[in-house]
């Protein structure tokens, strides 16, 4: 589908802005599904100024959605309606070592490349992003963590921009930390952040990451269309064991496919939609509702309109959510 063309709503503060404008660009580009529709526009902001900038500029009746590299995102078939902003890595992907055992990193750094930063100054703490596919401003937003370390044990603040745009600074407590969660406003856009860990050496750290990195490459299929892990682990329990007792360790439904691998990953095995890709993830949690009376919860965003005559209702309309 094409969407109407937003920018005349910017009148004259279309002329300053000094980042990327795009009407009705595809998103299928940039997640790592490669399925999903357009957004109405795409606007990739050249600093945190440019980006205030557009944004008190903008309607506030428009809405907003901010995607990063587009990891453990879904994009529906019918694309995103108003804005969708994503923080190129050339205004939002440095790391700074402050001294001591502080970086500042933008939101867009992938958090691999946070994870070497550190060890190249001997700052432990951060090894276990080597094995998370995403960007900061994802692992800030969703608490992301793994082998026992989470994003909240290293935050000291975090920078952000309002819908209003205002330029805002939020605290380790402000920012409401839980597992795979923030409650931080949802209107916040981050832009960096102050992390602190802790003096560590750098042979000892890059030996972690190693280990990291193994078990990432002969657990998950990381050479695939996925989208990492598709649900939250439920309390007490691992997703895969869930999705393992459902029966659906390899289910597929069109093109979409639960990992053999790993149960709890979803693949594009070639041609899927985005309405194959949710299908199975609602069959799923139906499917383990029914058997073990877990109910699954996503961890990977789903964001946007279903196509036409394409809805995927929750646990597809067996159970209420």
């Amino acid at each position: 589908m094409t969407y109407p063309d937003l920018l005349p709503l910017l009148g004259d503060t279309a002329n300053e802005i000094r980042g990327r404008l795009v009407p009705n660009q595809l998103l299928s580009a940039i997640t790592w599904f490669r399925v999903g529709g357009p957004a109405q526009l795409l606007f990739q902001p050249a600093d945190e100024l440019d980006l205030a900038t557009f944004l008190k500029a903008l309607p506030e009746e428009v809405p907003v959605t901010v995607v990063g590299l587009g990891s453990n995102l879904l994009v529906r078939d019918g694309g995103i309606e108003g804005v969708v902003i994503r923080l190129p890595m050339k205004g939002f992907g440095q790391v700074e070592h402050l001294g001591g055992h502080r970086l500042k990193a933008g939101a867009s750094v992938p958090d691999k490349k946070l994870a070497e930063v550190a060890a190249q100054n001997s700052i432990g703490g951060f090894a276990f992003y080597t094995g998370i596919p995403g960007a900061l401003g994802g692992a800030l937003r969703m608490n992301a963590g793994a082998h026992g370390t989470e994003t909240k044990q290293r935050v000291v603040n975090v920078n952000a921009v309002s819908r209003s745009g205002e330029i805002v600074t939020l605290s380790n407590e402000d920012m409401g930390y839980a597992y795979r969660h923030s409650s931080a406003p949802k209107d916040l856009i981050f832009t960096s952040a102050v992390l602190e860990g802790y003096h560590e050496d750098e042979g000892v750290i890059r030996r972690e990451m190693d280990e990291v990195t193994a078990h990432r490459e002969a657990a998950q299929p990381i050479r695939e269309k996925t989208g990492g892990s598709t649900f939250k682990n439920p309390e007490g329990t691992s997703a895969w064991k869930v999705v393992d007792a459902a029966g659906c360790r390899g289910l597929q439904i069109g093109g979409a496919k639960m990992s053999e691998l790993h149960c709890n990953f979803m693949l594009n095995t070639a041609d899927a939609t985005a309405y194959d890709l949710e299908t199975l993830g609602e069959t799923v949690r139906a499917r383990a509702a029914k058997a073990t009376g877990i109910r699954l919860e996503w961890e990977i965003k789903r964001l946007g309109r279903f196509a036409e005559d394409r809805e995927v209702l929750p646990f597809l309309g067996e159970v209420g959510e």
